[in-house]
């Protein structure tokens, strides 16, 4: 079974042969992997260039991210979507060229209300609940822009569609629930209905504690979630005992012990969502709570790998 595959049959809830997928919604340490040419290209490293300097950029960093996807058994290749979406397009061909179908391809695309700036976040706030027919008719017109992109991307390639507006934070959502499910989940709704339509998987990330939302992010018919916070609280095996029926998970490995902690945190961290997200049952993906940042040792993403690698199938 190939990643890609294996992730498909995760994404599906069902359990595939062999380990339990992985991925990772960022890696942001391309500059200290060995082996790894470093482009890592975003959207400022492409201004005034234009022609067969371009299409060299795209291909050199669609190459990188196939060797990052290689180097560390991703099941899908995630680091493109820094590119303004004509040069993901492209730079989805150039990874099939390289990798055939050997992982998924994926874009970033989001509407919904998410977490404002800290200087704005009390007046959006008040915005929306002085101004509700106004702030639905922004919403809605969000969702639609953004379904535009969603079937480009797909009609590119694109199999699965990461939503990464943030809602939480490690206290809560930033709008209590019944505002949220006026302000916010009939449009993810309507954006993972979009991203179906388009024959993709719809994943939701957002960071802190989900637990106050989780019936309402379930229910708006997402594929799966994307990170399972534990320093919010987010219990995995909770998640799982919930909704492991109706939604696939990823992540939970705790990012700051992957960043700072010891072996046995991360590994102690890494067993618990194996045994408790599904590695076992199915509809898992390993992933840590965030992505690998800049500032996370090397030595400790690869530990966190062994554990899965050492996991019994």
């Amino acid at each position: 079974m190939t990643p890609r595959e294996s992730l498909r049959v995760a994404l599906q809830r069902g359990k595939p042969s062999g380990l339990p997928p992985h991925l990772e919604l960022e890696y942001q340490l391309t500059e200290i992997t060995p082996g790894i040419e470093q482009v890592a290209l975003r959207t400022p490293m492409l201004e005034g260039v234009t022609g067969a300097a371009r299409q060299d950029l795209l291909k050199r960093n669609a190459e990188m991210w196939v060797k990052v996807a290689e180097r560390f058994d991703w099941s899908c290749i995630t680091g493109l979507h820094w590119l303004p979406l004509e040069d993901q397009c492209q730079s989805f061909q150039y990874v099939r060229e390289i990798a055939g179908d050997t992982y998924m391809l994926s874009a970033f695309a989001d509407g919904t209300f998410g977490i404002p700036g800290g200087s704005t976040m009390l007046e959006h706030v008040m915005w929306l609940r002085d101004n509700e027919e106004e702030a639905l008719a922004e919403a809605q017109r969000n969702i639609a822009a953004g379904a535009e992109d969603i079937r480009t991307a797909t009609d590119a390639g694109a199999e699965v569609i990461f939503m990464c507006a943030d809602y939480c934070f490690n206290d809560g959502p930033f709008l209590s629930p019944p505002m949220f499910a006026k302000f916010v989940t009939p449009f993810l709704k309507q954006q993972a209905d979009n991203i179906r339509a388009c024959g993709a998987f719809s994943v939701k990330h957002t960071d802190g504690d989900i637990m106050p939302i989780l019936d309402q992010l379930v229910d708006s018919g997402v594929d799966a979630l994307h990170s399972l916070d534990p320093m919010a609280g987010v219990d995995i095996a909770e998640v799982k005992r919930l909704y492991g029926d109706r939604i696939a998970l990823i992540g939970n490995v705790n990012c700051a012990w992957v960043q700072a902690g010891t072996k046995q945190q991360i590994e102690q961290s890494a067993r618990y969502c194996l045994e408790q997200g599904g590695a076992a049952q199915g509809g898992y993906v390993y992933a840590t709570s965030n992505c690998i940042f800049a500032g996370v040792p090397l030595e400790n993403y690869g530990w966190m790998l062994k554990v899965r690698e050492e996991y019994p199938a």
